[in-house]
């Protein structure tokens, strides 16, 4: 569900997180030696350990699924006068890819926060809850509330084996992927002191959990989920940056940005203003952590990439997708063999690419194919006789009608276009369908076949040597 819809209810979330549910447990793996030749019948085989990841990198394309890498990947390519289809994008070289299920525990298409809470505390939960067990939940157990009674996280269990831990966001740092990294709720929109009401009165805030954190960097928008009381004690106890160029000067110590009252620009709508790029703030952050001798756990999250499909803006989405590249390629560059960096999403949208569109067709355009009785390439037309595009959502605005207005290549290829849909609703939803993980470095070897996303973490903490 959406972050900023009627059915996303503080009433809905309150009695669906309720819902039944087994939460699933850390499991550690064991590997045997073979014998191998010249060894006696009773002999082990010795094998030198794998090697440990001092960093892991964990980029999260909030939204981001295969259709939409594709649709990305074309996109970018064509961005640079190619085809597009033969395109890489930075991770598509990674030696390791998986396929990812990203159900939680009482939703078959799950949100943010079940799906944030399975890779950073290695566990599945209720849709809306963020690191809390669904056990709690159901029991409505005052412990929901109650961060000493609930398991650990990534970033609590980096910092107890002396790591540092960055979080970066486009989306409200409260958000819930990015929360995940330092709060525990039982609904993920408490993001503010106000929110603060009913069933949950006695929990803190995400905004209050995020202030208390002890991360070396933290960085995304939303300051506007602070009280002024907040907002001193991030301007007094970090330093705190609110522009591109005080984020790239900022002395050292720990790291504190907040560069828009909401979510943080679409990268389309960037240009000119004192927001940092993905890019810019994972090259910060990796200077930064890359300073520790223990090594850094890092989140870099691509919110808005999922709030252009919730509004089917194609062109937003991918721009976006695109810009979380670009920050992989920083991290490929600037990270050491030493650092295992994982890509991946949270969930998919109900985002399709259809139409047989000739090879190198704009990915943002109207369907062109070839016609064999010509044998020209020309506009392909639906049943009602007018064109449509390649790109397109099952649901949300924008239905396709009988008196919809004929489209035209230079109306859906504006950045302002959102994509015609097949069901009406009034925003576009996520979709259930397997996510792809992509892996290099040490550890990624386990990242293979179809997995459960709460294996994610699983794969990050046996990197850094953490299994029980």
């Amino acid at each position: 569900m959406p972050y900023n819809t009627p059915a996303f209810s503080f009433k809905w979330l309150s009695s669906s997180i309720l819902g039944l549910g087994s939460a699933f447990m850390l499991t550690a793996c064991a590997t045997t030696g073979t014998a191998s030749p010249g060894q006696t019948s009773g002999q082990t085989a010795k094998t030198s350990p794998a090697p440990q990841a001092k960093n892991v990198i964990l980029f999260i394309g909030d939204g981001m699924g295969i259709s939409t890498i594709t649709a990305a990947r074309i996109f970018d390519g064509q961005s640079q006068g190619k085809k597009g289809e033969e395109h890489e994008l930075a991770f598509d070289t990674f030696e390791n890819v998986a396929l990812i299920k990203t159900y939680n525990v009482n939703a078959q298409v799950p949100d943010s926060a079940g799906t944030a809470t399975a890779m950073m505390s290695g566990y599945k939960t209720n849709i809306g809850a963020i690191n809390v067990p669904p056990a709690l939940l159901e029991a409505r157990s005052a412990d929901v509330c109650n961060p000493a009674a609930l398991p650990d996280t990534m970033t609590q269990r980096a910092q107890s084996a002396g790591k540092a831990v960055g979080i970066l966001s486009t989306a409200r740092i409260t958000h819930a992927t990015p929360a995940a990294m330092y709060g525990h709720v039982p609904l993920r929109d408490l993001e503010a002191d106000t929110d603060i009401k009913g069933p949950f009165a006695g929990c803190s805030s995400l905004a209050q959990q995020m202030v208390g954190s002890q991360a070396e960097v933290i960085m995304g928008g939303g300051s506007k989920e602070f009280s002024n009381a907040q907002m001193q004690t991030l301007k007094t106890d970090f330093i705190y940056v609110d522009t591109k160029t005080d984020m790239k000067r900022a002395k050292t110590g720990k790291l504190r940005g907040l560069f828009n009252r909401d979510h943080m620009s679409y990268e389309a709508d960037r240009a000119g203003s004192q927001e940092p790029s993905l890019a810019e703030m994972t090259s910060v952050a990796i200077d930064r952590l890359g300073t520790d001798k223990d090594g850094y756990v890092l989140m870099v999250e691509a919110g808005r990439v999922d709030h252009a499909h919730h509004d089917t803006n194609a062109y937003r989405a991918l721009t976006d997708a695109q810009a979380l590249n670009e920050a992989v390629k920083v991290a490929k560059a600037k990270a050491g063999a030493d650092t295992l960096i994982l890509v991946t999403a949270d969930h998919s949208h109900v985002f399709t690419m259809a139409g047989y569109p000739v090879r190198g067709n704009p990915i943002l355009g109207l369907v062109k194919g070839f016609n064999r009785e010509t044998r020209t390439i020309d506009i392909t037309e639906a049943e009602d006789g007018k064109p449509f595009t390649t790109l397109g959502y099952h649901n949300g605005p924008n239905v396709r009608e009988a008196d919809s207005p004929a489209l035209t290549d230079n109306m859906v290829q504006d950045k302002d276009y959102r994509q015609q849909t097949a069901v009406n609703l009034n925003y576009e939803t996520h979709a259930g369908e397997d996510v792809a993980l992509f892996a290099t470095g040490p550890g990624a070897e386990k990242v293979r076949g179809v997995m459960e996303q709460n294996k994610i973490y699983n794969v990050m903490a046996a990197a850094m040597g953490w299994e029980d």
